[in-house]
């Protein structure tokens, strides 16, 4: 079972939006471990509610892809393998081509402003060393990209997909530590766009997707070696 330690209870008035609030950031934080089991009646304890609400969020969390029911046995937090990992990224890519494309072709004045916002805090966190904030403004700025092309639909399903990289990020993070190039690796793409170089846009952002994929893919390989040694010690 899943240490929930860390989770603060809710009051009663509360919503399952709320809830479901709480155990995602418990997830997308690496407070709660892929494989984990979450019951209801242990979370209704804990947050101090009713199970309906409970098993509302579940739910939700179940159909963002975050957690999985398995029949006669509960609810438990994915644990994306090597095949997810990579699936993951390909509709990333797709998701980000199709949002650049719009974006160059018909793009407004100013879109490109959250982007830069983003990518200004990132490299000020990284002068000052904070790099689990690098890492979150890493996926921020693909949000921004994606937001920019002002396609709400492309929008909805960027958001899913960085939740489930945010989940292998975190289930990884030891292993997959942030580089300090990948700040410049934002700051080519944005300059890219700026310049509104579509070919170079795209061979950027293939590139960065595709060393996140080999890193994250080493380490997952790496994590499922360690424990099935430790298994077997």
């Amino acid at each position: 079972m899943a240490n929930f330690d860390e989770l603060e209870p809710v009051r009663r008035e509360t919503t399952a939006g709320i809830i479901a609030d709480r155990i995602r950031g418990g997830i997308t934080a690496g407070r709660i471990g892929g494989g984990s089991q979450l019951g209801e009646a242990d979370l209704a304890a804990q947050f101090q509610v009713s199970r309906g609400p409970v098993r509302e969020a579940l739910q939700r969390l179940i159909q963002e892809g975050l957690l999985e029911g398995v029949p006669n046995r509960g609810v438990f937090v994915v644990k994306l393998g090597v095949d997810d990992i990579a699936d993951v990224y390909l509709a990333r890519r797709a998701v980000e081509r199709a949002a650049v494309d719009a974006l160059l072709h018909d793009r407004a004045p100013g879109a490109l402003r959250g982007v830069e916002r983003v990518l200004r805090r990132m490299e000020s966190a990284a002068r000052n060393g904070r790099w689990a904030a690098v890492a979150d403004f890493d996926l921020q700025f693909h949000q921004e990209l994606v937001a920019a092309s002002g396609s709400s639909r492309l929008d909805r399903i960027e958001s899913t997909l960085l939740v489930e990289t945010r989940l292998c990020m975190a289930a990884l993070q030891r292993a997959y530590p942030i580089r300090e190039d990948i700040v410049m690796e934002h700051r080519q793409i944005f300059d890219a766009l700026s310049s509104r170089d579509e070919e170079l846009v795209a061979r950027l952002i293939g590139s960065h997707m595709d060393d996140a994929v080999k890193r994250l893919t080493h380490a997952r390989v790496d994590e499922d070696r360690e424990m099935i040694d430790g298994r077997g010690a």
